[in-house]
């Protein structure tokens, strides 16, 4: 009987693939799992502690810390889909996953990476309402106004990102079954694929523009409103500076994060696997761990009612 390796590339189509992320480093490799899971560890807990937060303390019941808490939920998915495999392999060698488990992972880190994106774009909006149309801020806000400006980026995002996994599901895998990541990525797979992949290459890179670019044009375009409405207000354009300047600064790294890992499967450039793939990780682990600091320390009432909340759990009989 024939093993695969006897057997002709376009009789094969793999189902089962190995994950060979930072494998060049050696036995180095096994000391990865420090910072990763450091980082792992700091991003569930920060989040997990917001997510309590807001929804026990009714006094970030409001909108703006309901879309904070949803921000949180969103940090918490985004590792849990990648990091635990990763962690595993960095151990114990556990590189290999399935053709239906890479897809999952596929759709599941860039279903959660869409979803950021958008809660990034109905923050801004938020923002906008509550400072430059304040008359008319709970008109806004109330759910059945407010879900006029969800509905179609969540439709966009779901649509997408289905039909992106669903045809690289149709390919046969007969180049290799070995993936140079630590977690799929869906050009990553796609590289994998014998035949036509241009349409594949085509609705990849049309997703990565039409949910993070174009999201990221409207975040940009709504601060730079409420920049210009409060340009006079003295104290005002401080608070309002250091309210929204490191949102943006956290959207653009990510951005940058995002396209790049997009682009470098696209366009001829020197980076090494190592490099890709730590960029393509930072990606996934840099919005989960500073967002809380962001949108959590920074935030004077959530840090009042973290305090209350603590000295509420510290007195409670044990």
């Amino acid at each position: 009987m024939s093993s695969v390796e006897d057997l002709p590339a376009k009789n094969v189509s793999f189902t089962s693939f190995k994950l060979n992320g930072f494998y060049s480093l050696g036995e180095w490799r096994r000391f990865l799992f420090i910072p990763y899971f450091l980082m792992f560890l700091l991003s569930t807990t920060s989040n997990s502690i917001l997510i309590v937060l807001v929804i026990s303390q009714r006094a970030l019941h409001s909108p703006m810390f309901v879309l904070i808490g949803l921000m949180a939920i969103v940090d918490l998915c985004m590792p849990i889909c990648s990091i635990p495999h990763m962690l595993l392999s960095f151990l114990f060698d556990w590189n290999g996953i399935s053709l239906v488990g890479c897809l999952a992972q596929i759709f599941c880190i860039q279903s959660v990476g869409s979803f950021h994106s958008t809660l990034l774009l109905w923050m801004a909006l938020h923002r906008f309402f509550a400072i430059c149309r304040p008359l008319s801020y709970h008109n806004y806000m109330q759910m059945s106004n407010f879900l006029k400006f969800i509905i179609v980026p969540v439709i966009r995002n779901i649509l997408l990102n289905i039909t992106v996994v669903s045809l690289a599901g149709k390919l046969n895998f007969c180049m290799k079954n070995e993936i140079d990541h630590c977690f799929c990525e869906h050009m990553g797979l796609v590289q994998l694929a014998c035949g036509d992949t241009s349409i594949n290459n085509l609705l990849g890179l049309a997703t990565a523009f039409l949910i993070a670019t174009t999201d990221f044009v409207f975040i940009t375009v709504s601060y730079i409103i409420i920049f210009a409405s409060v340009k006079k207000s003295g104290k005002s354009t401080m608070k309002a500076f250091n309210t929204c300047i490191t949102h943006i600064i956290v959207i653009t790294f990510t951005l940058v994060f995002v396209l790049t890992a997009f682009l470098s499967y696209r366009i001829k450039n020197n980076f090494s696997a190592n490099s890709h793939t730590l960029i393509s990780t930072l990606y996934v682990l840099f919005p989960s761990c500073f967002n809380p600091v962001i949108y959590g320390v920074r935030t004077k009432e959530i840090r009042q009612q973290f305090f209350k909340f603590f000295n509420h759990v510290k007195v409670l009989p044990h």
